[in-house]
């Protein structure tokens, strides 16, 4: 059973939230800000957190700087505000999706399974750990090493490089990219995914050169 936190600092939000997702089976937990949940991640493990952006002590975005320094968990950020500079700040930070309210229920449910999916660890590749000269990747343990050196990248970076390298030397145009990295129905354009391969050539030092640029279509992992 998947366990689900739900930090939002309206009751009435996380009542329903917590309604649907017993309803489909998760087990659930509630905090009602960030500093509570924060501590909350400290002593439990979850699957994923639900949380809103605008709350009392500390926001959403800082609870989640915070809990990326503790724990490697999915995150889906609430928030009133649906501009895309707001979506493309949440994606930067960490988060793996983002859902303007008031929203549907159901539909979150629906991204909620989506984000567990895709960050589980399949058992085909649960061992996998592939080496492209210093660029070595850890499947299994979601982590990837430079020279040696652990990178320090966002679990977005991590899904975007898995999946290319999953795919290497195959073009990946941008809306596959949208629709396998990011998933259920997501409102993103362009720019999320060149911001994110950016992001990740940044965090891959002198190996962003396995990332190609094709123009006007999108980018493969080339590498033998």
């Amino acid at each position: 059973m998947s366990r689900i936190l739900i930090v939002d600092d309206e009751v009435n939000i996380r009542n329903v939230v917590k309604e649907y997702a017993e309803f489909e089976g998760y087990e659930v937990a509630e905090a009602e800000d960030g500093m509570q949940a924060v501590e909350m991640v400290k002593n439990n493990d979850f699957d994923i957190i639900v949380m809103d952006v605008m709350m009392p002590k500390l926001d959403g975005y800082s609870a989640c700087k915070e809990i990326r320094k503790i724990k490697n968990i999915p995150v889906i950020m609430l928030s009133a505000r649906g501009e895309e500079y707001d979506k493309l700040f949440g994606f930067e930070i960490g988060i793996d999706d983002y859902v303007v309210k008031p929203f549907s229920p159901k539909e979150l449910m629906a991204r909620i399974k989506v984000v567990i999916k895709r960050n589980s660890v399949p058992a085909e590749t649960a061992s996998e750990r592939m080496k492209f000269e210093g660029l070595e990747i850890d499947m299994a343990g979601r982590e990837v090493y430079v020279n040696g050196q652990k990178a320090s990248m966002t679990p977005k970076e991590y899904d975007l490089l898995f999946f290319l390298v999953k795919n290497r030397n195959l073009a990946m145009s941008r809306d596959k990219l949208l629709e396998s990295v990011w998933g259920y129905d997501f409102f993103g354009d362009d720019r999320t995914v060149d911001t994110h391969i950016k992001m990740l050539r940044n965090s891959l030092g002198e190996y962003r050169k396995f990332i190609i640029t094709l123009r006007g279509m999108g980018y493969k992992f080339e590498a033998e």
